[in-house]
């Protein structure tokens, strides 16, 4: 679902915390169980997931659904205001692409990349 060159994680915006705009994007097909969240996301560490997604939960973006059968499972889905987040989104990815390459180049001249040294 996400290429590994995405610029995704050098964007300075974020949706819930660093993770939530992208798990967004995966929930926006349908509901997920755990595990298939993890398949597109494999640079994020269960436990900080699970995190996330209690903070989703909390903010009203998510729902969580537990199924009472054996092995019982649970799955995650976008509410109504989760779902409003897609345009913002979008935008958001929109503007990232547009512009990274100057992002970059501006955190390189400050970080000091090829000689010179910010002040």
């Amino acid at each position: 679902m996400f290429d590994p060159a995405c610029p995704s994680t050098e964007s300075p915006f974020r949706i819930a915390d660093k993770w939530g705009g992208m798990i967004v994007l995966c929930l926006e097909a349908g509901p997920r169980r755990f595990t298939e969240l993890r398949t597109p996301l494999p640079r994020l560490a269960p436990k900080v997931l699970t995190e996330t997604l209690r903070s989703m939960e909390r903010n009203g973006l998510i729902t969580r659904t537990v199924f009472d059968e054996n092995p019982p499972h649970v799955e995650y889905a976008l509410t109504p205001l989760g779902r409003s987040l897609l345009p913002a989104i979008a935008a958001c990815r929109e503007w990232a692409f547009a512009n990274l390459e100057t992002m970059r180049a501006a955190r390189d001249q400050y970080d000091g990349v090829g000689g010179s040294e910010a002040a």
